[in-house]
């Protein structure tokens, strides 16, 4: 039998520093012609931001890190074969390269479905003053446990002892 969540793992923090050309690389990977604030410093001065701006879906990659790092410290949830259901980001305003963030991974819910553990992970971004930046919220579902191990049957093709 799988041993039941316990209670959250503790939060995880890591700190990063937007870099241009992961930025434009994200925006790239995106499909479609990037708008050209994402790619090029001048398109976003022009708009009155002091550097390319990322893609918010791009503060999900950044916690992805510290995601993995926290999942495999949490008691009864297994990362491997766990289900990505939804993700979301509130953002307080656009990030931009140059610019670091902290992030402060932490479980915000746990619960099952379908008898399978179901968790919520939240990650705070702030900036080096404390303000806060942006928020991404995750919905993942574990793996179902593990058949319980059963007699294997009589060489012979026989269930008879």
């Amino acid at each position: 039998m799988p041993e039941e969540p316990v209670g959250p793992a503790p939060a995880v923090t890591r700190t990063h520093t937007l870099d241009r050309n992961h930025l434009a690389a994200y925006a790239a990977a995106l499909g479609g012609t990037p708008h050209p604030a994402h790619t090029d410093p001048a398109a976003a001065r022009a708009l009155g931001h002091p550097d390319v701006i990322a893609p918010p879906t791009y503060l999900a990659v950044l916690a992805a890190g510290a995601e993995d790092q926290l999942l495999a410290r949490q008691p009864g949830f297994t990362p491997e074969g766990a289900v990505h259901r939804e993700q979301s980001v509130r953002l307080a305003r656009p990030v931009h390269a140059g610019e670091t963030l902290r992030a402060t991974v932490r479980i915000a819910a746990a619960g099952t479905l379908a008898g399978r553990p179901l968790l919520t992970v939240e990650s705070a971004f702030h900036a080096p003053d404390g303000t806060w930046v942006a928020t991404t919220t995750a919905s993942l579902l574990g793996p179902a446990a593990p058949e319980p191990a059963r007699r294997p049957l009589d060489p012979t093709g026989s269930e008879h002892p």
